[in-house]
């Protein structure tokens, strides 16, 4: 089914969300983390679908509980954030798998982009815009807090709470993606657009503006593509976000 103009807004609004939240989980390097966290959102979608509920809104309190689970387990454990994030959410992966079987795994592992109801696109594009405005206003925060912690409680900033938001931030991007990419893509849309802008920006701004561009062209160029070509539309989304961060490396390696 070839998507009208009115399908592509959630997707390209969620993409934007994608760019700009995957430029500060690469810079905090979790760029591997950032993959494993979308996994722990198959548990809460198989749990809907057995429970005959929203798929969607399963996997979004999955995800979110499980952000929680990770900040509270980073504030009393001294193991690393990304050590956690892989043991919480591989575990997530596997229970979600043993509950799953048959095309709903299938779905629910790769996404099958279906047209979305009238109250699910404005909810969207809510929570998509409250991710944008949380990591344009929280940038300087965010920043500081990753450069030194110390400076930034001297600064007054809450270390704990503005990490336990973006978290959530990231949780709610993820959730965004489900329908289009699921669980096993949804955090390459993240992390790749972003590598590839810190592959070609020089400065924060700049990478956030290529990452954007990348996970919002890569995510229309899919939408339109898979439908002629026959294929899914979210792996061809991110064999075309790998194509483009390739052909930056390449760019790179020219100049």
């Amino acid at each position: 089914m070839t998507p009208t103009p009115a399908d592509l807004v959630l997707p390209m609004v969620m993409a934007a969300a994608a760019g700009l939240i995957g430029s500060i989980a690469v810079m905090r390097r979790m760029t591997l983390a950032s993959d494993a966290i979308s996994h722990v959102a198959l548990p809460g979608i198989t749990a809907a679908i057995l429970l005959k509920a929203n798929p969607m809104a399963g996997g979004l309190v999955a995800l979110l509980l499980g952000a929680l689970l990770v900040w509270s387990l980073e504030r009393k454990t001294r193991v690393p954030t990304e050590a956690i994030i892989g043991v919480v959410f591989s575990a997530a992966l596997a229970v979600g798998s043993m509950l799953a079987s048959g095309e709903d795994l299938i779905e629910a592992l790769f996404g099958a982009p279906r047209r979305p109801k009238p109250a699910e696109v404005w909810i969207g594009l809510l929570v998509a815009a409250l991710v944008i405005a949380f990591v344009v206003r929280a940038r300087g925060r965010l920043v500081i807090t990753l450069v030194s912690p110390d400076l930034a409680r001297t600064a007054g900033i809450e270390v704990s709470r503005i990490n336990l938001l973006f978290l959530l931030a990231f949780a709610l991007t993820v959730a965004l993606g489900l329908r289009y990419l699921g669980v096993l893509l949804m955090g390459s849309l993240i992390i790749i657009p972003a590598a590839t802008g810190k592959l070609l920006a020089r400065s924060l701004s700049g990478m956030q503006a290529v990452s954007v561009a990348t996970a919002v062209g890569s995510t229309l160029a899919g939408a339109l593509a898979a439908p002629a070509l026959g294929l899914e539309t979210g792996p061809l989304t991110i064999t075309i976000a790998a194509a483009f961060f390739f052909l930056g490396l390449f760019k790179r390696r020219e100049n």
